[in-house]
This record gives structure tokens, C-alpha cells and sequence, in this order.
């Protein structure tokens, strides 16, 4: 159902009501707005023009010439992106439906935001340049890193990534938190919940809220950081916050591989699929302590659906079993009536997808599309 229009409807109304509500018709778009037939067609104009809306001439007819359908065009541009993690990294580049075209893996983080721009802006570079994609097409950047971030700034650790970007590519750049993203592209893979709580186990454990359908990053940007609860349950060792009864320290990384003849999550993980008895063991008990966190979060936040993804992403049946199993315990009867707990539909590319997302959702927005500085077409 479309929204209501409160205003004069601009060019980038129009775009909203064609991207998001389907509107497929300049009747349709009059009827909405309230414009005239010369304005409707004067914005769509526009919008034909900066290569975000396509005509095409295959209506339905009802008896007359077919009317012309409007539709969205995710080929009228791209956008680069890349989710770093403290092990590895991904990056991609992105249709403006957020579709990914292409990809790769990278290395991850590295110790200063400074290497990993500068590192991160050739790999951008080379990905469109062995992919054939003109440079000129990128439209925005979006990018996902492991530590708290200064989300409204675009600052990571007191740096600011948006001026090395737009120096490079021309284009606005947007930072979150690496688990904030992924919560941002599973939100987009369960149409209709406007609630959901992503829990992302690999070396370390995070959280990311969708509330009221839109992420919640807390007073600073440091909300989801579950890893760091003490839980009653002794650790055999603490995990980079230094408390050996924290959660991390028990359920994610250290204490988990300390008790795995694997080397990695990736060695646990396929232990898991071979049904290793201890590694199943080990995983669902994980589960069970990373469900007292979860619990607390359901009751106090009550969302729809808790999403489980990370390195284990295959291999993660023990481990939701687990969480389920606490969860479902020490939860309200009223919080866990309709809720799921269920693996990550997007595996690892939830995070590019959810950069993507968070791109697009700025440079499509009316407020942007409308500002003087964009009104002349790339």
C-alpha cells in the first residue's frame, strides 16, 4: 500500500513510490500525488534522465494503445562495498537493487583504518577494472568493519573515511559495525518482520537490531557488543576484554577452539558436518550459554526472529539447537510464542548485502536525490 503524501511530491518521491511501492504508471503516480499529468511527466522525465527509472511499452491494454510501465532500474549504476572481519574480508560491487555482481574474498581489517582504505581502494579499483565495470557507473561505497563505529560521522577509530573515498571514486561513503551490515541484508531476506535480532558467532560474538524495521545503534554506536556478559560458567580462557567469564571467552573462538582438536572455525565447523561427537557436544553447549544473553535480549526486545550466522554458518545445528533450548526456557511465554530462531538465509553475504543496503537507502532517499549538489545527472 503505498504511503500517504503529506507534500508536494518530488522527483525523488516519484523514485520512492516506483522502487519501493511498485507504482507502474504516470495515472497511477498522479492519482497518489495529486500533480498534474505535465508534472508527473516533467519528474519521471528526470528520473529517465539520471538513468534511475526505464519505460517500457508493455502494459496491460484495455483497449487503446498499452500504457507505458515505469519501472526501477537497478543497471543505472553501482555501488562498491566491503564487510571486514577480524580474520577475513569480503568486497563486491553491487547493482542499485543491491544485487551483487561481483565479488571477492580480501584480508581483513588491518591494524589502522588508514592501510585498510588505502588497501581497500585498489582492491575496489581492480575488482571493476577485471570486471569490466566503468568507474564512472559507482554511484556510492559502503563499508562494514569489526569494532564500533561513529555511524553519523563516518568515523572509525577517529578516522574519517569518507574524504579518501570521494577522492578516489567521486561518490558518498557510509561506515557501520560489520554485524550491524549482515543484521541490515538478513532484514532484507524476511520480507515482512520488522523486528529481528541477529546474533553472529565466529571469533567473536556480536549482535545487530532491526526495530520498528530500521537498525538501532545506541546513544554511540556500540550497541550488540554480547560477546562482553559475564555468565556464571567458568572460561579456560578470557577472551580481548580480559574477563574469563565472559561469554566470548566461553562460546566464540578462544575457549571453543581451546577444546577442538581444529584449528580454526573453519576446521570446526567441518568436524561439526562429520558429526564429531565432542565438536557436537562442545557446539550445542555453546549454544546453551550464548542462549542466556539471547533470552535476555528476547524478553527485553521481542523480536520476531533470531537470526544465527557466522563462521559456523553450515555446520550451526548444535548450536541453535542449544540456544533454542535456553531460550525457549528462560524466555516469557508471550515473547517466544511466534518467535523463530533460525540460520542465516544470506550465509556470507549477508554483510555485503546489508552494505549495500545501507548505500542505497541514502543515495535513493527524496532528501538526497532532491539537494541541489545531485540534481544534475551523472
Amino acid at each position: 500500500m503505498p504511503r500517504p503524501v503529506t507534500r508536494p511530491s518530488t522527483s525523488g518521491d516519484m523514485l520512492r513510490l516506483v522502487r519501493e511501492d511498485g507504482i507502474a504508471t504516470r495515472t497511477e503516480l498522479g492519482r497518489i500525488t495529486g500533480l498534474s499529468r505535465p508534472a508527473v511527466a516533467s519528474r519521471v522525465a528526470e528520473l529517465i534522465a539520471r538513468g534511475l527509472v526505464v519505460e517500457r511499452a508493455d502494459g496491460p491494454s484495455t483497449g487503446g494503445r498499452p500504457p507505458a510501465r515505469l519501472e526501477f532500474n537497478a543497471a543505472g549504476g553501482t555501488v562498491l562495498v566491503a564487510n571486514l572481519g577480524h580474520s577475513r574480508g569480503q568486497l563486491a560491487v553491487c547493482d542499485l537493487a543491491g544485487t551483487i555482481i561481483t565479488r571477492s574474498d580480501g584480508p581483513p581489517a588491518e591494524g589502522s583504518p588508514g592501510k585498510t582504505l588505502s588497501r581497500l581502494l585498489d582492491e575496489w579499483a581492480s575488482l571493476l577494472e577485471t570486471s569490466g565495470i566503468d568507474a564512472a557507473t559507482v554511484r556510492g561505497v559502503g563499508l562494514g568493519v569489526p569494532d564500533a563505529v561513529e555511524h553519523t560521522t563516518g568515523r572509525w577509530d577517529a578516522v574519517e573515511i569518507g574524504p579518501p573515498i570521494s577522492d578516489r571514486f567521486g561518490v558518498p561513503a557510509y561506515l557501520d559495525n560489520e554485524v550491524n551490515a549482515a543484521a541490515l541484508g538478513e532484514h532484507g531476506a524476511h520480507p515482512g518482520v520488522h523486528d529481528l535480532l541477529f546474533v553472529k558467532v565466529s571469533t567473536g560474538i556480536g549482535a545487530g537490531l532491526i526495530a520498528g524495521g530500521r537498525i538501532q545503534r545506541g546513544a554511540l554506536g556500540a550497541a550488540g557488543e554480547i560477546g562482553h556478559v559475564p555468565v556464571p560458567s567458568p572460561a579456560d580462557a578470557p577472551c580481548r576484554c580480559g574477563n574469563v567469564n565472559c561469554v566470548e571467552a566461553i562460546a566464540g573462538g578462544t575457549a571453543l577452539l581451546a577444546r577442538s582438536p581444529a584449528e580454526d572455525l573453519s576446521g570446526l565447523a567441518a568436524l561439526a558436518r562429520s558429526g564429531d561427537p565432542a565438536t557436537v557436544a562442545l557446539l550445542r553447549d555453546a549454544g546453551r550459554r550464548i542462549g542466556e544473553v539471547v533470552a535476555t535480549a528476547v524478553n527485553l526486545l521481542n523480536p520476531a526472529v533470531v537470526v544465527l550466522g557466522g563462521d559456523l554458518v553450515g555446520a550451526d545445528e548444535p548450536l541453535i539447537a542449544g540456544l533454542r533450548e535456553v531460550v525457549y526456557q528462560r524466555s516469557t511465554a508471550l515473547a517466544t510464542r511466534t518467535l523463530r530462531i533460525e540460520p542465516s538465509r544470506l550465509g556470507e553475504a549477508a554483510g555485503l548485502t546489508g552494505c549495500a543496503a545501507m548505500v542505497l537507502d541514502r543515495i535513493l532517499a527524496p532528501e538526497t536525490l532532491d539537494a541541489p549538489a545531485t540534481a544534475t545527472p551523472r
